[in-house]
């Protein structure tokens, strides 16, 4: 072994580090070596140089008298640019409050890493899909730890475990052992008609819309739609959302959003704003309070007298929402969830679980009424796909239409309602291309960003569903789709959100014809946790008439055996053309 001096370029050769050199290995495992005592995410970038002469192996490394400094990716290693800002409020002013597009244009002008300080809180982002992947990964650098820089940290829940809470605890084991086999795709399909049925429930105030001729504005109803389906999954009681056009919601849901509301105004201004006494800190912590003693009134009525302990597996199948499962589902060594993380985490499961589902509803019904022929081909295919008003869904045909999958991919690509996890570096960290991060800096994955980057997206800013039936959209790199995050802490109930929104678009979309009824420019709220539309107008026509089911295969002649052959996209199957027995190839 021999004593080498190693230091990061773009800072003093005097903060040069000794380190030991085996020099029987690579250069390679030197690059790990060196990487892990600078805390350097992906050594593989590292190169050596001593002074102006690039050091290409270890002869050349050994060889060399003065210490050696270390580039990453071509690059010194640096603090990320950004805004200089002002006194006070920092670079706030050039960040809100429209953050979408600010934040994309701080992107086009720094690069993948930026940096701002917002009233005195630091925070920074990236676009890289790279990047994205290290952080979401966690492991030795990264985790999701709430804490005062973090957007979430004013609704922090520690005994949520997931969403609310920190990676690497009692609670988020716990938790995320017992919750996600609620949200499995067995238990979805257990779930597949509850969600049918919140559409229909809406058929009665849509249709009365209708009849009047009424506009009406798609968020607050897509709100009204995410959290029916929600306050029977997750808690077995029905909201009376759609008893009326006019019905109010349910404190508990009203709460929820005012939650995230007020989290949002409170979270961008600065740790010192949030302990005001008066104002929205105060009325976010009123609300908290509040919410917090609804959901155990909600949970004390969902449980059910004499119900019998179930295995995880079987619970999650029968029982009638998640509170109900979290009471009686038993683990494998015939524990039950601990009842102090039980509240938090059916309070997680019902606001993490409907507000990105309206948001991203409303989205799509945008999508309909913004990007012509899109509604014409979702029908088109329901109609080609046997979808009629007496079609019972289950997991199989929701699944099985290609185009609504495209569809609902390429809207949370160009308008993903959720914009900004968080994770937070675990120790001094340099990141590709330099980036030098410190150690509790929180690392926004910016998601909007990310699929509007024109270094991984052809003409990104186009909606157009069909990019992914290309072989571009199968290669593209990892990282850059990620409308539910990535790694451990993804969002758990990704599952049940995409059924939901395919089962329930579907419903309306056979049922009603969408159009704009309004020119005004469709504004995102920036004072809301999720990026919603505030202001889209629609008019849901009931139809009357429906296309006709187009035939999937086409008949050809085969010159040299004189016979028909049919063209499938599915397995040859003997069918009948001319009411001939054809051979179908």
């Amino acid at each position: 072994m021999t004593i080498k001096s190693f230091f990061l370029l773009g800072e003093d050769p005097s903060t040069a580090q000794e380190i030991e050199v085996d020099f029987t290995h690579d250069i390679d495992t030197l690059k790990e070596d060196v990487g892990q005592y600078f805390g350097v995410a992906k050594p593989e970038g590292i190169a050596f140089q001593s002074g102006e002469t690039q050091l290409v192996d270890l002869a050349d490394v050994e060889e060399a008298k003065s210490p050696i400094a270390l580039t990453i990716d071509g690059r010194e290693a640096r603090e990320p640019p950004g805004p200089r800002g002002i006194p006070i409020a920092g670079s706030y002013l050039e960040v809100y409050p429209d953050h979408l597009g600010n934040h994309q244009r701080m992107f086009e002008s720094y690069g993948p890493v930026i940096k701002t300080t917002d009233m005195g809180r630091t925070t920074y982002y990236t676009n890289s899909p790279e990047i994205a992947n290290i952080c979401f990964a966690e492991g030795g650098y990264w985790a999701k730890m709430i804490n005062k820089d973090h957007p979430l940290y004013q609704i922090k829940e520690p005994m949520a475990g997931v969403f609310l809470g920190d990676s690497n605890t009692e609670a988020w084991t716990i938790v995320h052992r017992f919750l996600a086999p609620a949200l499995s795709p067995k238990a979805i399909r257990h779930y597949t008609p509850q969600m049918q049925n919140t559409a229909e429930l809406s058929f009665k105030v849509f249709d009365e819309l209708d009849e009047k001729g009424e506009a009406w504005n798609v968020y607050p109803y897509m709100f009204k739609m995410g959290s029916t389906a929600i306050g029977k999954l997750a808690l077995g009681i029905d909201l009376h959302h759609f008893d009326s056009v006019d019905a109010p919601l349910h404190e508990l849901v009203l709460k929820v959003g005012q939650n995230l509301e007020l989290n949002k105004k409170v979270s961008t201004r600065g740790d010192w704003y949030s302990h005001l006494p008066f104002g929205e800190p105060k009325q976010l912590r009123d609300t908290k309070a509040r919410l917090a003693q609804l959901m155990q009134e909600a949970i004390e009525k969902s449980k059910k007298e004499g119900a019998e302990d179930l295995p995880i597996a079987e619970a999650a199948l029968k029982a009638d929402c998640i509170a109900d499962y979290l009471a009686r589902a038993v683990d494998q060594d015939g524990n039950k969830m601990p009842e102090k993380y039980q509240i938090p985490a059916t309070l997680v499961a019902v606001g993490a679980g409907f507000v990105t589902t309206a948001s991203l509803l409303s989205w799509l019904v945008y999508g309909l009424v913004q990007y012509p022929g899109n509604q014409e081909r979702l029908l088109q295919e329901l109609i080609d796909y046997g979808v009629h008003d007496k079609t019972t869904w289950t997991p199989d045909l929701a699944n099985a239409l290609p185009f609504l999958d495209m569809y609902i991919k390429e809207t949370q690509r160009l308008h993903n309602p959720s914009y900004q996890p968080g994770r937070t570096a675990l120790s001094d960290t340099i990141l590709p291309g330099g980036y030098k991060i410190p150690k509790d800096s929180v690392m926004i994955v910016a998601i909007h960003h990310i699929h509007n980057n024109p270094d991984v997206w052809d003409d990104p800013h186009k909606f157009n569903p069909d990019r992914w039936s290309s072989k571009a959209a199968k290669n593209r790199p990892k990282g850059s789709y990620v409308p539910f995050a990535a790694g451990p802490r993804m969002c758990i109930g990704f599952n049940f959100a995409l059924q939901e929104v395919r089962v329930i678009l579907s419903e309306l979309i056979y049922r009603y014809e969408f159009t704009r009824a309004s020119n005004e420019e469709v504004e995102y709220d920036p004072s809301f946790q999720l990026i919603r539309p505030m202001n889209l107008f629609v008019k849901a026509k009931r139809r009357t008439t429906w296309p006709e089911k187009k035939e999937d295969k086409k008949c050809r002649l085969n010159l040299q055996t004189k016979r028909y052959r049919l063209e499938y996209t599915s397995n040859v199957q003997t069918c009948f053309a001319d009411r001939k027995n054809v051979q179908c190839a």
